[in-house]
């Protein structure tokens, strides 16, 4: 099946951005997507929606590769566990560049614009993800631990991006340590 004018849009700017930051030009973006800069305007009120929009598409694939499945049975210490396993995995594949929610927030700087908001969101879930959990498993402060939690992903993300930490072996024994020190069953 074809893709349609957005989807290439949509692809070509999680690509191009992911590996080379939100500074892309609007030319690049449409030239490897095959589309005219009019057709991405008639799609797409600027690159700031492009970019927004492109964040949530992915919010779909990023959460099923990071998240466990609901009700899957496991206690919450190894659903968080999971979280940070997916990580070191996917740390490890040569194409990582870290979080593509985290670098867009740092890259923009203004909170304001579309795309760091549709980011801010989707950190958020994952902050959300991690409170439940350590309410679930009884943490003495679901709260600090999950912001916590979101500090640690933040930044063995950031450094696995940028390839100054090799999280193997480094990941599961930090977490462990907050899931310790919080009561986390």
């Amino acid at each position: 099946m074809k893709s349609t004018s957005r989807e290439r849009l949509l692809e070509a700017t999680a690509t191009l951005t992911y590996q080379d930051g939100v500074n892309v030009g609007v030319d690049a973006l449409c030239k490897a997507a095959g589309v005219s800069k009019r057709s991405m305007y008639q799609l797409f009120e600027s690159k700031d929606d492009l970019l927004a929009a492109t964040l949530k598409e992915r919010t779909a694939p990023f959460v099923a590769t990071l998240l466990p499945p609901a009700a899957d049975g496991r206690s919450p210490r190894e659903r968080i566990l999971h979280v940070f396993e997916q990580l070191e995995s996917q740390a490890g594949a040569p194409a990582f560049r870290g979080c593509r929610y985290l670098a867009v927030q740092i890259e923009l700087k203004d909170q304001n614009h579309p795309a760091s908001q549709a980011a801010h969101r989707i950190k958020a879930k994952l902050t959300s993800f991690f409170r439940a959990e350590a309410e679930r498993g009884g943490a003495n402060d679901p709260g600090l631990l999950a912001r916590q939690l979101s500090l640690v992903f933040d930044g063995a993300v950031a450094r696995a991006g940028v390839e100054a930490e090799n999280l193997a072996g480094l990941i599961a024994p930090t977490v462990g340590v907050l899931l310790d020190s919080a009561g986390v069953r």
